[in-house]
């Protein structure tokens, strides 16, 4: 299935149906559960996730249903957090940047200007460092399954001008997920970050709380924050993904073969996403261009040697340990700190 711009870009409107939109009634299923997310009915992922659990309800003969409550519909990243570990909801996708909140080494893929591209990106987390972070992740005794979708490269968008460099972040106020090492991160450019959860990224912006955010291009369109951002500066600035997280006691409940084929699905819908992702960003430049932005391109160098210098990657070097940090620099191909 191909997902153009213009699907991701027809407003979230579809998002107030509640999650039962994909899924046809199930007439005897032994399994009723509940999948729950932050983004906008229209991202691929609720579309590639919508198709895949058309699929386990299929290969499961109906007693797998699994029902999608998109766009914040069961509360704040912090609360649907909570409620897959307390089983309120079966399952979740969580940036593990915010996941870190609960298990602090998750966010080791995020840390600041570390891969320089996607293929840098897919062979770690595919790899050494997925396997590790998964195992961080099961301690906290959460089920997390094998594949992590994307979430995209972070750009930074302002309504006050471009970030052409790091002296365009001192002072700038930016909101930032509620996530230490986005904290730290922008606090390391003599930033203000203020913490505030997706659901009311919006209105912070609209009302001048803060002057500006950031988040992958995709985020961006389908959210409408162009609406109340005009500057986007392609940074660059973190890779970010979602973790499909189960409640363990939930899924230990799946007979074996459900699981298979759930798990199964999930991770090829994944897949799936990934290539949507990459096929919009190549192309939302010039949509959100046509949405009245403004787009400057930056330079990383300049703003990792800002981060060398406030002692940022040496500082996320002594919380993650020499384990990790040594499975991250052997993933981007170079020394960080």
């Amino acid at each position: 299935m191909s997902i153009s711009r213009r699907t991701i870009l027809q407003g979230a409107t579809a998002a107030a149906t509640v999650g039962t939109f994909s899924i046809a009634r199930a007439q005897t299923p032994e399994f009723t559960y509940k999948y729950a997310n932050n983004l906008p009915l229209a991202h691929p992922m609720n579309v590639r996730a919508a198709e895949a659990m058309e699929k386990i309800k299929a290969e499961t003969n109906g007693r797998v249903v699994i029902q999608i409550f998109p766009n914040n519909q069961l509360g704040s990243d912090t609360d649907m957090l909570n409620q897959v570990r307390s089983g309120g909801v079966e399952f979740f996708t969580l940036s593990p940047l915010i996941l870190s909140t609960l298990v602090p080494n998750a966010s080791v893929s995020g840390i600041g200007f570390a891969f320089p591209d996607y293929d840098s990106v897919w062979k770690a987390m595919d790899g050494e460092l997925g396997t590790y972070v998964r195992g961080q992740i099961a301690k906290a005794n959460l089920h997390v399954l094998d594949k992590i979708w994307d979430n995209g490269f972070r750009q930074m968008t302002s309504s006050k001008g471009p970030i052409n460099s790091p002296a365009d972040l001192k002072g700038f106020k930016i909101r930032v997920p509620v996530s230490p090492l986005w904290t730290s991160m922008f606090k390391a450019f003599d930033s203000a970050p203020a913490s505030i959860n997706f659901a009311e990224v919006y209105t912070a912006l609209q009302t001048k709380i803060v002057d500006g955010q950031e988040n992958p291009l995709a985020i961006i369109a389908t959210a409408k924050l162009f609406e109340v951002q005009k500057y986007l500066s392609l940074t660059n600035h973190m890779w970010d993904g979602f973790w499909f997280l189960a409640n363990r006691r939930a899924w230990d409940r799946l007979p074996q073969d459900l699981r298979t084929i759930v798990a199964k699905n999930i991770d090829a819908a994944a897949l799936l996403e990934r290539a949507d992702v990459a096929k919009l960003n190549a192309g939302l430049q010039a949509e959100l261009t046509s949405k009245g932005m403004t787009i400057n391109q930056t330079k990383a160098d300049e703003f990792r040697a800002a981060l060398q210098k406030a002692g940022f990657y040496g500082e996320w070097k002594g919380k993650y340990g020499d384990e990790a940090w040594a499975i991250l620099e052997k993933a981007v191909g170079g020394k960080l700190a």
